[in-house]
């Protein structure tokens, strides 16, 4: 007898599991869905709120049809659920990816370049001047680098939504020429604004932009008010060489294939840290601050890419760069040059290994 209830009980609380998993995935699944429907609109505002309201009573009522068992088998309904958003997915993950869009003007531009040996020229650096959000002075360079001149790469994070979430960029220092910016972002048309969520649901592609410190950084710090930190790294010089090709590598195959921006897994840093993972003889450890990007920092003062000299705390008070930055528009002479000397003012400049 003992047996037969154990056995009961083992049944019936897989039974209760099995119908919770299925209830749970219906309905995350549905929320999924509704979501993508409302980000993307495919069939435009109306048809699209209508759509989802539609498989939203469709969910209610397989889920009705699967507890109550009066019209549909379980599996029946199950079937049918299954049916249905597989071919939801087969929509939503062959919504292609495009170059052609009205975009705005400062990721109108993808760079280009052309590389002989440790010389690269790149088209389509962006150094525009910002008076505001909305108004600026569009300037796009060409210019020269050797690799070899390369003297120091700096993290940079931009707060802009609290301490945990922050805007990576990576900047290259050289011996000849003036510091040139990555920046992984979204690709904006001219009429859209950055939305976290609609960053999951494939609303923007992927933009890379080279830019002038005095415009892609004055630009967070100055214009839109974000807190701003610039991090010098210990690197070996044949990795930064290396990262400075990979960036160049990743253009490359967003010119010919676009990519979409996803708010957790293709964004500013995580895709710097595939491309640093992939140059790097160690393997760096996974670790949650590689999404709460905001704290990047503490993560690469634990890898020791950070001169423990200071500690964490005090790189953070070193590090801002708002309270230097503040009065840059008062200089004498405010030009690229003389910002990146402001943003540098105090802080340790790790040479090339």
């Amino acid at each position: 007898m003992q047996n037969t209830g154990k056995k009961q009980f083992i049944y019936s609380l897989g039974m209760f599991l099995a119908h919770s998993f299925f209830s749970l995935f219906i309905l995350l699944s549905s929320v999924w869905f509704c979501l993508a429907i409302w980000i993307q609109q495919p069939l435009g505002q109306t048809f699209s709120y209508a759509f989802i309201a539609i498989w939203s009573v469709f969910a209610l009522s397989i889920l009705g049809f699967y507890f109550s068992r009066k019209i549909l088998p379980r599996k029946t309904a199950c079937l049918i659920y299954l049916v249905a958003f597989i071919c939801s997915l087969l929509w939503y993950f062959n919504i292609p990816a495009k170059q052609d869009r009205q975009w705005s003007p400062e990721v109108s531009r993808i760079f280009s370049y052309q590389q002989q040996g440790n010389m690269v020229t790149i088209h389509n650096v962006r150094n525009f001047d910002w008076h505001s959000e909305s108004q600026y002075d569009e300037h796009w360079d060409t210019r020269s680098y050797n690799l070899d001149h390369i003297t120091g790469v700096n993290i940079i994070t931009s707060y802009w939504m609290g301490p945990e979430i922050a805007h990576t960029l990576v900047s290259f220092n050289f011996s000849d020429q003036k510091p040139l910016v990555f920046s992984i972002e979204i690709r904006k048309e001219k009429t859209e604004s950055f939305s976290a969520i609609g960053g999951f649901f494939r609303k923007f592609e992927l933009s890379l932009i080279a830019a002038d410190e005095k415009d892609i950084v004055y630009t967070r710090s100055n214009i839109r008010g974000e807190q701003v930190y610039f991090f010098p790294i210990k690197m070996p010089k044949r990795e930064m060489k290396a990262l400075f090709e990979a960036y160049l590598s990743k253009s490359s195959q967003l010119a010919q294939q676009p990519k979409w921006y996803n708010t957790l897994t293709s964004n500013c840093t995580t895709l710097v840290f595939d491309m640093i993972q992939a140059i790097s003889p160690k393997k760096l450890p996974l670790d949650y601050r590689l999404f709460a990007s905001g704290y990047l920092p503490n993560y690469l003062y634990d890898l020791g890419a950070l001169n423990h000299e200071w500690t964490v705390k005090e790189w953070y008070q070193k590090a801002h760069i708002n309270p230097r930055t503040a009065e840059f528009t008062h200089f004498k002479y405010p030009n690229s040059t003389n910002f990146s000397k402001v943003v540098r003012l105090g802080l340790p400049e790790e040479q090339a290994q």
